[in-house]
């Protein structure tokens, strides 16, 4: 498998917790597999459906997180209450990958973050570690 990464980029996470809330312009969907949404029900004590609901369309993303005045229901300050085990989806966070098809990948990032130009310039190693990450959580679903 290849990927595309995006040349030149500095980045470093200022958190600001805008990835885990709604903005005026932006409605945060957080998305969850499967196993993470029984990995977070297991490590919380909850019931998935207390923090999450079932969607449909959006395969191999089955639920999206519940959220409170939109904050998810995780955040406490700006800091995470699960940031061990969060998702993917929230691991990844300014960037996406998105399937070219076949064997081909592509990262991109969103310019919303404010944490997009700080920072020291991402090589191909971090995003090497992130297409790892993704790699291991395809192989469990």
């Amino acid at each position: 498998m290849r990927f595309e990464y995006p040349r030149h980029l500095r980045f470093r996470c200022l958190r600001c917790a805008l990835c885990c809330r709604d903005t005026e312009v932006r409605e945060r969907r957080i998305l969850l597999l499967e196993m993470e949404a029984r990995r977070i029900s297991e490590a919380t004590s909850m019931e998935v459906e207390e923090f999450a609901e079932r969607i449909e369309g959006s395969e191999p993303f089955l639920y999206r997180m519940r959220k409170r005045e939109g904050r998810c229901l995780f955040l406490r300050g700006n800091f995470c209450s699960i940031y061990e085990i969060r998702p993917i989806i929230c691991r990844f966070y300014p960037f996406q990958l998105e399937n070219l098809g076949g064997d081909r990948y592509r990262f991109s990032y969103t310019e919303e973050c404010p944490g997009i130009g700080e920072g020291p310039e991402l090589g191909r190693e971090f995003f090497e570690e992130l297409f790892e990450e993704f790699l291991k959580v395809m192989a469990t679903i």
